[in-house]
């Protein structure tokens, strides 16, 4: 065994180790009613043992002096649609990485076939033609297109106009089912800095009043920010765990955050990550700089799974993820830090709340790992 910076290697974990069946109806198609009526599965790592909570309950295992912590990312209006010209056919682009105003890779559909130069018309959210316009520049390896848009002086303003709430591809509707607004509901309460493509999903179930009640109970909130890219949809091509390529994200951790965190490792209070993407930041960050937090700001693909040692995160707060994914990785990795058999114990909680008929993925339920 063998660890890098961004890494840790072991020839004992197999991506098929992370595989469960879940029965297609317990993939959430709708948010629940009111964000914080989703379930709760709360799972003690000493024992694993399993108690089965409403998100309010949240606060009943929280205590005065902890630290909880935010990913304030801001999902945009990621997915577009327009026509390609001059043949006229329509094509879905997706959102993925700006690389300078006005210059972005995206996910083109159908983009097989489409070359540079090909030049493309956008339509506005009634379906109408509008002045903005891209041109195909460039297009990688993994099949993402680079486009240079025209016609708007920065195509990131015009997506309120333009675009829709990029949906993972595992939430389908009907045309006749009346849909929730997910322009609010696929967006955290406290969100901020725009440049998500993808939800911070943990934070969903989050009110204000909620929010309110930790501070009120003596526990403090600080936020981060990382912006989810398409990448953590992505799967796991690889047989053996390290040989996965993670994606890149974008980070900033304020002076603020740094300090609390800091603050609250050295006086052992417990600082706890809402969702893999803040523990991500916060485990990235102590991992250059022997533990500590300081203010900064970048990208990082640290790809956390069993066996992991965590340096900052003491309770995690996330939702139910897919099957052989990152983020599954990552959970059992916290679930036993620096063993391997973490695994055991989320594949027996999952497997407890497919019993129970709790709903996973983004829209559904939480899961809080003590």
């Amino acid at each position: 065994m063998r660890r890098g910076r961004d890494y840790l290697y072991t020839s004992l974990v197999r991506v098929a180790d992370f595989h469960y069946d879940l029965p297609p109806e317990l993939i959430a198609q709708m948010p629940a009613p009111q964000r914080d009526q989703s379930r709760l599965l709360v799972l003690q790592r000493p024992n694993g043992r399993v108690t089965h909570r409403r998100f309010p309950d949240l606060l009943d295992s929280l205590r005065a002096g902890d630290l909880v912590v935010l990913n304030d990312s801001r999902v945009i209006p990621a997915r577009l649609r327009g026509v390609k010209v001059p043949s006229g056919g329509e094509i879905e682009v997706l959102l993925a990485e700006e690389c300078g105003l006005n210059d972005w890779w995206v996910m083109l559909r159908p983009g097989k076939r489409v070359r540079a130069g090909t030049k493309l018309v956008f339509n506005d959210s009634q379906g109408q033609s509008t002045p903005v316009t891209a041109a195909v520049t460039d297009k990688d390896t993994e099949g993402l297109c680079r486009l240079r848009f025209d016609g708007t002086p920065n195509i990131g303003d015009a997506l309120d106009a333009l675009g829709e709430v990029p949906l993972p591809p595992y939430i389908t509707r009907r045309p006749t089912t009346e849909a929730p607004d997910d322009r609010a509901r696929y967006q955290t309460v406290y969100a901020q800095a725009p440049g998500s493509v993808a939800a911070p999903t943990a934070g969903l179930h989050f009110t204000e009043p909620l929010l309110a009640g930790l501070r009120q109970r003596g526990v403090a909130v600080c936020s981060v920010t990382l912006h989810v890219g398409l990448g953590t949809f992505a799967p796991v091509k690889a047989t053996q765990v390290e040989n996965h390529v993670m994606h890149e994200e974008h980070f900033e951790l304020t002076q603020t955050t740094a300090e609390l965190v800091n603050a609250a490792k050295s006086t052992g209070r417990r600082v706890i990550a809402v969702g893999t993407t803040t523990a991500r930041v916060l485990e990235h960050v102590a991992a250059a700089h022997d533990g500590c937090l300081v203010e900064g700001c970048g990208r990082t693909r640290l790809f956390v799974y069993p066996p992991y040692s965590f340096r900052i995160v003491d309770v995690l707060l996330t939702n139910f993820h897919l099957p052989e994914s990152t983020l599954l990785m990552l959970v059992s990795a916290f679930a036993a830090p620096g063993e391997l058999h973490g695994r055991e114990l989320v594949l027996s909680a999952y497997a407890e709340a497919i019993r129970e008929r709790y709903h996973f993925f983004s829209y559904g339920d939480a899961m809080l790992i003590l």
